[in-house]
């Protein structure tokens, strides 16, 4: 019991709800290789097991059920004692923004080392960097280019990255390759000027069609209509990761390359202040390549993660 982790533990929890590997891996932002083998070091460890699996489906075991219900008390127990560590410790307030994803686990990771208050002001990717950059917000999670961060005086770490799928009409649910998908541009370069460069640099390196749009249906439910009326499927978009497909539709994976989103944190490079640096080790220490350093993964050339050359 002694080897057992806080983090193996909210692996358990996270498949147990999913009931699938491949799931809880997008969910907890690990490769799916390195989630299995946690949980069977948590089942040698707790002496148990909690999965019964085979290559179709997972189900919790007795034993697994059981345990549930204890394994989350107690993880709302470590995540309040850390809330309550980080309030005696006099620690600082740290301002957050973000454009629509955040660590599941943000507040528990960072509660030991400063107050983050996460600011109500939703914005697009360019917007919450140059704020970052005019000190209206300390960090924030986000898309930027290399280019962004030299004329905001930022850094960036990796925190998350998204594979992006296509949506498809019809039955077939097959991978498909991306210069076979359609990509949305929309003409309010306002709202999404982080996903028009990011499209548009696809369709250059890959072949993909640009279909240019007018509505804001890059993602929602007027993004599905477009999805119907184009003859090929259609790539999504970071902010459409979770939501459900309509029964008309199907999720398609897009291959040759695989398509990744990378989310950053960002800060000022100026930034001298222990909270705010401390935060951003907490939530960038561990996080891993994601995936998106595999031979057949592809980032935009202007990405901060992207391989040289």
């Amino acid at each position: 019991m002694a080897r057992v982790e806080l983090r193996q533990l909210r692996y358990f929890v996270a498949v147990a709800e999913e009931l699938n590997f491949g799931r809880a891996a997008e969910r907890l932002l690990i490769a799916g290789p390195s989630l299995s083998q946690q949980i069977k070091a948590l089942e040698r460890d707790l002496g148990v097991r909690l999965f019964d699996r085979d290559r179709r489906s997972v189900s919790l075991t007795p034993a697994g059920a059981a345990l549930l219900p204890h394994t989350r008390a107690l993880l709302e127990r470590a995540d309040d004692l850390k809330s309550r560590a980080g309030r005696l410790s006099g620690s600082q307030p740290v301002r957050l923004g973000y454009v629509n994803w955040l660590p599941p686990d943000l507040i528990s990771r960072t509660a030991a080392v400063a107050q983050v208050h996460i600011d109500a002001w939703v914005a697009p990717s360019h917007t919450q960097a140059a704020r970052v950059g005019d000190g209206s917000l300390d960090v924030a999670v986000c898309r930027v280019r290399t280019e962004d961060l030299g004329r905001l005086g930022l850094r960036a770490r990796l925190i998350g990255a998204d594979r992006l799928y296509a949506v498809a009409k019809g039955a077939d649910a097959g991978p498909v390759a991306a210069r076979d998908i359609d990509v949305l541009i929309d003409d309010d370069v306002t709202a999404w000027a982080a996903w028009n460069a990011y499209a548009e640099e696809l369709a250059r390196a890959t072949g993909a069609r640009a279909v240019r749009i007018s509505d804001g249906a890059v993602t929602g439910p007027a993004f599905f209509d477009h999805v119907r009326r184009c003859t090929r499927p259609v790539l999504n978009s970071p902010k459409g990761q979770t939501t459900p497909l309509p029964p008309d539709l199907v999720r398609r994976e897009i291959v040759a390359p695989k398509v990744y989103w990378t989310w950053s944190l960002v800060w000022r490079e100026s930034e001298d202040r222990p909270g705010v640096l401390a935060v951003v080790e907490a939530l960038t220490s561990g996080v891993g390549e994601l995936g998106i350093h595999t031979p057949d993964a592809w980032l935009p050339p202007d990405d901060p993660y992207a391989p040289p050359g």
